[in-house]
């Protein structure tokens, strides 16, 4: 039999995007061709196509324990972060100028704040996390004021996994009047998520973390909250994002929903179960590193790891050349050459933080590719520092 010389694949970079799953894929080809129509028309194929949001709608609604008339979709995640926090902002700028957020959240919501709200004359306070990347609730409490409109801490961190007391903040933020938001796009389909138990006002969501297709979100606005729309144009979602929909992509959205909810627990416990084997070998066979983020309170997929005495672009590259798929923090701002401000937050010194891999297991990881990873991984760690000048 002729060998090949094709290279083993192994993808450990579920955080940054996921495969789309077959199931999804099937359910959207028809709207490419045949279901076609708009969905703001009047006739049948259009009508066709608005039925298919509304199916959509509902999945994800039942997701996160929503009313379907409290989902509207948008192009991303990072969307829906900037549709609750500017233009809350902005409608909320008569009761006060005040917003609370974390120093750990996505560059979605940072730079909403730096980069748009400051420079429009409002007062952001970033709160500090603790070293396994906790807000303390406390801190909360204490950064509060009575010109605050709205806090926005995320449900799960994506560099570090590490998983708020999401419940506890948003009490607290509703103690003293404020809405509060969450980014649950790395949380969404990797833990149980009731809307209506937590109390949130505001959630953004992405359907390509949840094997969905990309360039497709989703912003849960909790009933009665009235926020303007973000998109200005036709009547799309309710009036409130104005633009045709991506229909298609919704579909998709919606049945990698009802997909995650219908295999939420086992997806929980593999995942978990992959996790805790690849921390075990880890911390057992590779000396000098650190696990970041919480042991306890973390998602179920994630593994956040420091390096001592080497870079994490070094080894993201020889692994890479192994067929490996990991990444050196968020897919979104994998290229800049700052260090992670996430790690920095939580104390990782400067020159830790560049050797950090985040390795993230999904529904077609197997023990076999951790197996490979982690002799892959021992031989490059040895090969790296047996050179480094940090030593």
């Amino acid at each position: 039999m002729m060998e090949t010389n094709e290279k083993r694949q192994v993808y450990l970079d579920y955080a940054a995007t996921t495969p789309v799953k077959p199931e999804v894929l099937e359910a959207m080809l028809p709207y490419f061709t045949e279901n076609y129509g708009n969905p703001s028309s009047l006739y049948t194929l259009g009508q066709n196509a608005k039925s298919a949001l509304g199916e959509a709608r509902g999945k994800v609604a039942e997701l996160i324990g929503a009313l379907p008339a409290e989902v509207f979709f948008t192009g991303s995640g990072t969307e829906a972060d900037n549709w609750a926090v500017i233009e809350t902002g902005i409608w909320k700028s008569g009761k006060g100028r005040h917003i609370i957020t974390s120093r750990i959240e996505h560059h979605a919501l940072l730079h909403s704040g730096k980069e748009y709200l400051e420079k429009e004359g409002f007062e952001v306070t970033y709160l500090p996390v603790d070293e396994e990347g906790f807000v303390r609730v406390s801190d909360l409490a204490n950064a509060l004021r009575d010109d605050t409109t709205l806090v926005s801490i995320m449900f799960a961190n994506n560099e570090i996994g590490t998983i708020q007391p999401i419940g506890e903040l948003c009490a607290a933020a509703h103690e003293r009047g404020a809405l509060f938001h969450t980014d649950a796009v790395q949380a969404l389909g990797n833990l149980p998520i009731n809307v209506k138990e937590l109390g949130v006002d505001f959630m953004s969501m992405s359907a390509h973390k949840i094997y969905g297709p990309k360039g497709v979100g989703a912003l849960y606005i909790k009933r009665g909250v009235n926020l303007p729309g973000y998109m200005h144009g036709g009547a799309q979602e309710s009036g409130r994002r104005a633009g045709t929909e991506n229909v298609a992509g919704i579909v998709g959205f919606g049945r990698a929903a009802e997909l995650a909810g219908q295999n939420l627990e086992s997806h929980i416990e593999k995942s978990r179960e992959l996790r805790d084997y690849l921390i075990k070998r880890l911390t057992n066979e590779i000396p000098d590193i650190r696990i970041n983020g919480s042991m306890e309170s973390r998602l179920p997929g994630n593994v956040n790891v420091t390096f001592k005495y080497i870079e994490g672009e070094a080894i993201l590259l020889l692994l890479d050349m192994a067929g490996i798929s990991v990444s050196t923090g968020s897919a979104c701002s994998s290229a800049s050459l700052e260090p992670s401000h996430v790690l920095q937050a939580i104390g990782v010194p400067t020159g830790e933080s560049h050797g950090s891999i985040r390795f993230t297991v999904g529904d077609y990881t197997t023990k076999d590719d951790l197996d490979y990873t982690i002799e892959k991984l021992k031989a490059a760690v040895e090969k790296l520092r047996s050179i480094s000048s940090l030593l």
